[in-house]
């Protein structure tokens, strides 16, 4: 038989549990104590009430010792005046200790007497009749009185079962509510505003550090929520820039081919014009267009082992028919045991924009070389170029889109779009990209993960 895996030590199963147990729990101490109080309340007397009752006891033992019969009955008579109720003196063998002798009924509530510890009920008929001993010397005598109504527990009786049955368990019900209402409700209804400001277009909207930093399943999604509020917000911004971009870079090869046409050069220099400032903004859109589905693609790409000498062999031999560096200034260091794991045709896409921008900012008869080594279940490769480098705080615009340092690195013709798109290629593929400026020149670092 297969059990059912326990949810995690952090789970929201554990706190609703600990919840309801600890209330649980709560609800059992409550009907015990408050059980008893209650009890103490409607069934015993009151400590006013024994200790009256012990002072009457005294003052007839006083009245027996000093007066016998006599003194008895003028007890009897003046404590008749402050109760109006029945109230005797009787010896061990249950006969009066008064001059009056005790009457057959009388006699016959003698046969159960309750004591002044006992419980009362109202539930018997009439009023209970008590025996309350002599406090110095019980076998004197008792004093028997039949219980004063203004003693009698349980006057509240319908208010503390109202309390007992209904507002206390009320309260701790709402307590429950609260409890349950703070640990689910609110993160829910935050994510509810959070997904509301989505709608609104408000992509800046956040979750409260209180719900994100929960360690349970909540918490979780709360994160989940704000990893994809930032990833919305960075990839709507990433579009609206790469829009502003591109029609900024349109304009320009648009007024060339405006100018073209409105001059008076022959037919074939306006067509190799034309042709130029075509293939300029072909090359610009497909790039854009590259960069873009790099930046919002998700699904995983197929993978496979590649070598990556022989990678570099083919894209050395293409950079040195267009720009006609001798294959001795394209050098690899790399042995044949560099396997890397990725997706073929978009790691050559990013070696080859590394490899273009190297070329095109290293002067004539300089040399672009590729070097690496093991580091665990990675390759760390760099690609060094001698041009002049890059200023330090610019490392990483370089990775932007359209970014064009002529300052630092004169260009001849790029729109900033390359090493844009390998940064994404390579991150596509689980890898790193980053710049470094040597001692001449520019390093390009890739990570990528070892076959």
């Amino acid at each position: 038989m297969n059990w059912p895996e326990l949810p995690g030590r952090h789970s929201l199963f554990w706190k609703l549990a600990c919840l309801l147990v600890a209330f649980c729990l709560l609800m059992i101490w409550l009907s015990w104590s408050w059980g008893r109080y209650v009890e103490q309340k409607n069934l015993y007397l009151s400590d006013e009430a024994r200790a009256t009752l012990g002072s009457y006891a005294r003052e007839a033992e006083q009245a027996w010792k000093h007066g016998q019969n006599a003194g008895v009955d003028a007890w009897i008579q003046q404590i008749a005046s402050r109760e109006k109720t029945w109230i005797g003196v009787i010896g061990s063998d249950l006969q009066s200790l008064s001059s009056y002798p005790l009457t057959p009924a009388e006699a016959q509530h003698l046969t159960f007497l309750r004591g002044a510890d006992w419980p009362v009920s109202r539930h018997s008929r009439g009023l209970p009749w008590l025996k309350v001993p002599f406090p110095e010397d019980a076998s004197l005598g008792s004093l028997v009185i039949e219980l004063p109504p203004r003693f009698m527990p349980g006057r509240y009786r319908v208010f503390w079962q109202v309390m007992t049955n209904a507002v206390i368990p009320g309260l701790f019900t709402l307590l429950l509510c609260v409890g349950l209402y703070r640990l689910l409700v609110v993160p829910l209804n935050q994510l509810r505003e959070q997904a509301n400001a989505w709608r609104a277009e408000q992509l800046n909207a956040r979750l409260s550090s209180e719900t994100t930093q929960r360690r349970d399943e909540l918490g979780e999604l709360g994160r989940a929520f704000d990893q994809m509020s930032e990833r919305l917000q960075s990839t709507v911004a990433v579009q609206q820039q790469l829009l502003r971009d591109l029609s900024h870079e349109l304009r320009t090869p648009l007024s060339r081919l405006r100018v073209a046409c409105e001059g008076e050069q022959d037919l074939a220099a306006l067509r190799e014009r034309l042709a130029r400032e075509v293939d300029g903004m072909q090359r610009l859109v497909e790039d854009s267009l590259q960069l873009a589905w790099l930046d919002t693609e998700r699904a995983p790409l197929p993978e496979e082992q590649i070598q990556v000498q022989a990678l570099w062999e083919m894209l050395s031999e293409n950079a040195c028919f267009e720009s006609g560096w001798s294959a001795e200034q394209l050098r690899c260091e790399l042995g044949a045991d560099c396997w890397v794991r990725g997706h073929l045709n978009n790691l050559a896409q990013a070696l080859e924009n590394i490899l273009r921008n190297a070329i095109r900012h290293s002067p004539a008869g300089a040399r672009v070389c590729l070097g690496g080594r093991r580091d665990g279940q990675y390759w760390h490769l760099w690609l060094d170029d001698q041009g002049p480098g890059v200023a330090e705080q610019e490392l990483e615009r370089i990775f932007d889109p359209f970014i064009r340092l002529d300052g630092s690195r004169p260009g001849d013709g790029g729109f900033g779009l390359g090493l844009s798109i390998a940064r994404n290629a390579v991150r596509r593929q689980g890898g790193q990209l980053w710049a470094q400026n040597r001692a001449q020149g520019l390093r390009i670092h890739l990570r990528l993960l070892a076959a």
